[in-house]
């Protein structure tokens, strides 16, 4: 499904990622770690398509449609309510019986009796929480996670677990985490960034 190699990126005279190669097969779940500043945000935001790699290839089989990202940003509209907002993004995926899917995400990340207040006066926490919900609206065949436990308590760090592992067993998973201990049991494969 991911085939790099050789792939550079260079920010400037500054490169981030040099020579990288490597591949994914679906239904892996690869993990990427890295001290702070090893390019594991690059990374993952070269497999979702928002940059290109400056040299390399890097081939990514899987519509664009069907690709879940979560970053260090939430990608959410803080002026919306929960429910608006994944309506919103439900419409842009032509999501099918998306209130039903809205409404299952949400009552299974624990955020349903806030669903009708704005994302603004939402905890750091409930924020990731409902990015999550958003990343995976659409039922993506590949999904790209970039340190998905930020934020979250004890409790929804436990959600987000139950999640990847069912999710392990019908998607694609690239995720950077330094929270190991919780993605490593589900990891097919490692890539250690230096």
């Amino acid at each position: 499904m991911i085939r790099a190699e050789g792939i550079e990126k260079r920010f400037g005279g500054r490169a981030v990622l040099r020579g990288l190669s490597f591949a994914v097969s679906p239904g892996e779940v690869m993990v990427v770690t890295g001290a702070n500043g090893s390019g594991k945000t690059t990374l993952l935001r070269l497999v979702a398509g928002l940059t290109a790699p400056t040299r390399g290839t890097l081939t990514v089989e899987v519509d664009r449609s069907r690709l879940g990202y979560l970053g260090h940003e939430p990608l959410l509209y803080r002026e919306l309510t929960a429910l608006e907002n994944l309506d919103l993004f439900g419409r842009l995926y032509r999501v099918p019986e998306r209130r039903e899917r809205i409404g299952m995400l949400l009552e299974r990340f624990a955020i349903w009796d806030a669903r009708s207040e704005r994302v603004s006066s939402f905890s750091r926490g409930m924020v990731q929480r409902l990015a999550l919900c958003r990343a995976l609206l659409h039922e993506p065949e590949l999904l790209v996670l970039d340190e998905p436990f930020t934020a979250l308590d004890e409790g929804g760090a436990e959600l987000l677990d139950a999640e990847l592992l069912s999710l392990a067993r019908t998607a694609t998973l690239v995720v950077s985490t330094h929270d190991l201990d919780r993605i490593t049991p589900l990891a097919t494969s490692r890539l250690a960034l230096a």
